[in-house]
């Protein structure tokens, strides 16, 4: 199976220059947040995969206008042709966006999704705007990541935890991937693509 994953900047690669059959060999389309709603659904309406996504920090548009064709996994486990897909969209509180959520309130997320983890048998892959804290996250309050995702990591060690929210163009060297334990640690900063 093979997954397009997004965040953050729209690729022009896949919009402003689009070709056809560009999307025809993705089977799963992932979003990890702040990209806009069009973009979304210009993908899913060109491609033949279904688009999940879970909000950015920046997604406030979605309320009013959500990209259309799409899939919120927000607080959910997604089962997909047999892969568990965790959502948890959002960044560290900073500001007191929609989309921002204090250590403990995204803990007490996590908390509500245990129970729907351990029915399903694990997690396979977990899709967040955020870092877990330490993994190539910024300095700054609001890049700072999530220290329960780390805990989330070392609980149900999915194959992969995707994420975006730290920008590969931030002006130093940012790994795309690292892995922690036996999961692999994903930054799909504009897109990038992985078969599982």
């Amino acid at each position: 199976m093979k997954l397009l994953l997004l965040s953050d900047k729209e690729s022009p690669f896949l919009w402003d220059y689009y070709q056809p059959g560009r999307l025809k060999d993705y089977d799963l389309i992932l979003s990890c947040g702040d990209l806009k709603a069009e973009y979304l659904s210009f993908l899913v309406t060109m491609g033949r995969a279904p688009l999940l996504y879970v909000h950015g920090n920046h997604d406030t548009r979605y309320r009013s206008a959500p990209p259309e064709g799409c899939e919120s996994i927000e607080d959910k486990l997604y089962i997909h042709n047999g892969i568990r897909i965790l959502g948890l969209g959002g960044s560290p509180h900073y500001s007191g966006g929609p989309h921002q959520y204090t250590e403990q309130q995204m803990a007490r997320r996590i908390r509500r999704l245990h129970w729907k983890i351990r029915r399903a048998g694990g997690v396979d892959i977990i899709i967040a705007h955020a870092a877990p804290t330490g993994v190539e996250c910024g300095d700054d309050y609001a890049h700072r990541g999530f220290d329960c995702f780390r805990e989330l990591i070392d609980r149900y060690q999915p194959k992969y935890f995707i994420h975006g929210h730290v920008h590969m163009n931030y002006g130093r060297q940012i790994e795309r991937q690292i892995t922690i334990g036996s999961t692999t640690i994903i930054n799909a900063y504009e897109r990038y693509e992985v078969e599982i």
